[in-house]
């Protein structure tokens, strides 16, 4: 038997009540005691009905009650009960929105816009944010390049449909003559251009399975060449911006806690494959305390969307803050910057 939601029992009293607490907690940071809901909850009722109300809510483990306070605070159930049915998110102010559109317009680079992307919703929520960087094979190379270099080393000058450019030294069995560098380059150029560089590699050593005679030549040093330089490169899988805005976070100030998450930022590796997890999930996806699966994630909260350009999803934007954050704030900057972000990426389709 599936177990009950919680807050899915709680009425419309209840509701209104948490929903207060929750909101001014966020605004103040501070706990919130019966007094204060009684001026600001908009219910006709008493103190005393509304601490009986407070106790239930906290026994349903969604408040808890600080030793030096007698007011309470939202626990992580309760922020997931908040954002999943008392939260109302409005869409971006429209000067926002043309801000992120001016911000995020096509044709600087992808590596360009992930960042600008990452500064964008880290300056806008104050928090820190994160894109997972989309894989290199996934875009369309436009041209290609062979420059010999000393030795056994060829340097390939890529250039991407999106504009990004990448050098990359490659070690090959055997010195290249310029004249056949360009032969490859050109054959590639010829044959290639517009199409992603996992389905060249593959169709490269299906022709060389097919080739004979004065073909087999060709087609040979362009595999060797080409299965090095279209390789998916070791890059970034992350871009990060605004970490140090975390340190004068009231609800971050356990040194301990803080130099953990800071740890993670370093490493990488368990923030990308959390923003991995909500790659195929439609929409804003949102992981409290916990809820992350993560021990140095445990204190804060995460904010995602996916973003798309051409229907493929590339990868997922974020931003990492406190529990205590404005998720009606948050969640529409992370959404609208996600599809700015898609939409520049892929220029051809109109900005939303």
């Amino acid at each position: 038997m599936a177990a009950t939601p919680p807050g899915s029992n709680l009425d419309q009293r209840a509701r209104q009540l948490l929903r207060t607490l929750i909101a001014r907690h966020i605004r103040d940071g501070e706990p919130v005691g019966s007094q204060t809901l009684a001026r600001h909850a908009g219910l006709d009722v008493s103190a005393a009905t509304i601490r009986n109300i407070l106790a239930d809510l906290e026994e349903q483990g969604l408040l808890s009650a600080p030793h030096t306070s007698a007011g309470r605070i939202p626990t992580a159930q309760g922020y997931r009960v908040f954002v999943d049915s008392l939260l109302q998110v409005q869409p971006l102010p429209t000067l926002e929105l043309a801000r992120l559109r001016g911000e995020l317009s096509a044709g600087g680079g992808t590596q360009s816009l992930l960042g600008s992307a990452s500064e964008l919703v880290s300056a806008m929520t104050h928090f820190v944010g994160v894109v997972s960087v989309p894989r290199r094979e996934q875009f369309a190379f436009r041209h290609i390049d062979f420059v010999p270099l000393d030795g056994q080393r060829v340097m390939a000058i890529l250039v991407f449909a999106d504009h990004d450019v990448q050098n990359r030294i490659i070690q090959t069995r055997r010195p290249f003559e310029a004249s056949e560098l360009e032969r490859v380059a050109n054959y590639l150029n010829a044959n290639f251009a517009g199409r992603p560089v996992a389905d060249i590699r593959a169709t490269l050593v299906r022709e060389l399975q097919a080739a004979r005679d004065e073909m087999e030549a060709l087609l040979s040093q362009t595999v060797e060449l080409a299965e090095q330089a279209l390789a998916p490169a070791d890059s970034d899988d992350m871009v990060l911006a605004g970490q140090t805005r975390l340190i004068g976070v009231q609800d971050l100030s356990d040194l301990d806690r803080l130099r953990e998450l800071f740890e993670a930022f370093a490493r990488k590796r368990e923030i990308l494959q959390l923003l991995e997890r909500t790659i195929h999930a439609p929409g804003v996806r949102i992981f409290i305390g916990e809820e992350t699966g993560l021990a140095p994630l445990e204190g804060v909260s995460v904010v995602t969307a996916p973003y798309a350009a051409g229907g493929k999803v590339l990868g997922v934007l974020g931003v990492i803050g406190p529990t205590r954050m404005a998720y009606d704030r948050v969640i529409p900057v992370v959404q609208a910057t996600a599809d700015l972000l898609g939409a520049a990426l892929n220029p051809d389709l109109p900005a939303p």
